[in-house]
């Protein structure tokens, strides 16, 4: 692939890779640590645009971005169009590239405030959010959509709208509400949406490395590849998708070795960040995929997943590679 930019309103995209937004996951070490492994742009963690209106301290806490960070999306969620557009100028104060809209996620509690993947079932409403925020700010409006709520019917109907509504650009996950994460996702919607609408569309699921992100492109023609759960514990993988999507080389997954002292950077990272007691805690899920499959990991899984000390969890982590050959 020759030209590897897109552009996302104004917003120069350098590479055709997007980390996803994954709540409790995509957290400022973790957006930077795929950022120096080649993802072109990340997405924060879901903020909720009602607590942004109303000054909450724990929604302004997620909009942790830097200028390193940059291009940066900020994700909201919510269902009125007021508060919105409200939530998109508090966010526009903090100078990120890009506003994304959440209507895909399935959890329950967001879904039945009539947020998240519940605006598929009101894409007229979803059409005034659109709006109210393109009115709001000056930066560029996007959305991240699944295919549909129980069938994979809407995908392209809520598409048009947010197109015709100002939207910048549009993720679509090829996976229902309903179906959560289970199955195999369906590319052939993230196609359909992407003959559909002239704005960059960003193909979502089951991307679990290089050759499958060449394959998703290929497929869909979409016009870069967003991924989320396969690059928990694997960072690289960005990297790696980007240099096979140029020039056709497949570079090697990280040793275990690499994993092991890549888990201790961002252990480290994390702890700087958000300090001692949530830099641990939310590393859990973290350090379980980076030590997935490394030989000898095993008996040291339970006390990683409780470990509130640090230094012990770099202690073991040492451990862990000092059995792994180098």
């Amino acid at each position: 692939m020759n030209d590897m930019s897109v552009k996302i309103g104004g917003v120069n995209i350098p590479g055709r890779t997007a980390l996803a937004p994954l709540a409790g996951i995509t957290d400022r070490s973790f957006r930077m640590l795929c950022r120096q492994q080649g993802a072109s742009f990340a997405v924060t963690e879901m903020v909720s645009a009602k607590g942004l209106a109303e000054g909450s301290e724990r929604s302004n806490q997620y909009l942790d971005f830097e200028a390193d960070e940059f291009p940066i999306s900020a994700q909201l969620f919510g269902s009125e169009p007021e508060v919105m557009a409200e939530g998109a100028r508090v966010v526009a104060e903090r100078n990120p590239d890009i506003i994304d809209i959440n209507c895909g996620c399935p959890v329950k509690k967001i879904v039945t405030k009539n947020a998240g993947a519940a605006l598929l079932n009101t894409p007229d409403r979803l059409g005034q959010i659109i709006v109210g925020m393109v009115r709001a700010v000056d930066i560029p409006v996007t959305l991240k959509i699944r295919s549909g709520w129980a069938q994979a019917d809407q995908a392209v109907t809520v598409a048009r709208i947010a197109e015709d509504s100002g939207a910048a650009a549009i993720a679509v996950h090829g996976r229902t509400r309903e179906a959560k994460f289970a199955g195999r996702a369906d590319w052939d919607i993230i196609a359909e949406v992407k003959n559909a609408v002239s704005i960059p569309v960003i193909g979502n699921g089951d991307v679990r490395g290089p050759e499958a992100a060449k394959e998703m492109m290929q497929k869909t023609g979409c016009d870069l590849v967003m991924v989320g759960r396969w690059a928990i514990g694997n960072p690289w993988l960005f990297k790696r998708m980007e240099v096979f999507l140029n020039t056709g080389e497949l570079l090697p997954e990280p040793t275990d070795r690499d994993r092991l002292e890549m888990a201790v950077h961002h252990l480290k990272a994390s702890i700087a960040f958000k300090g001692l007691r949530y830099g641990v805690l939310e590393m859990r899920r973290h350090l379980a995929a980076y030590i997935k499959g490394v030989p000898g990991a095993t008996p040291y899984r339970r006390t990683l997943m409780t470990e509130d000390d640090p230094n012990h969890l770099m202690d073991l982590l040492g451990q862990i590679k000092a059995g792994v050959a180098a």
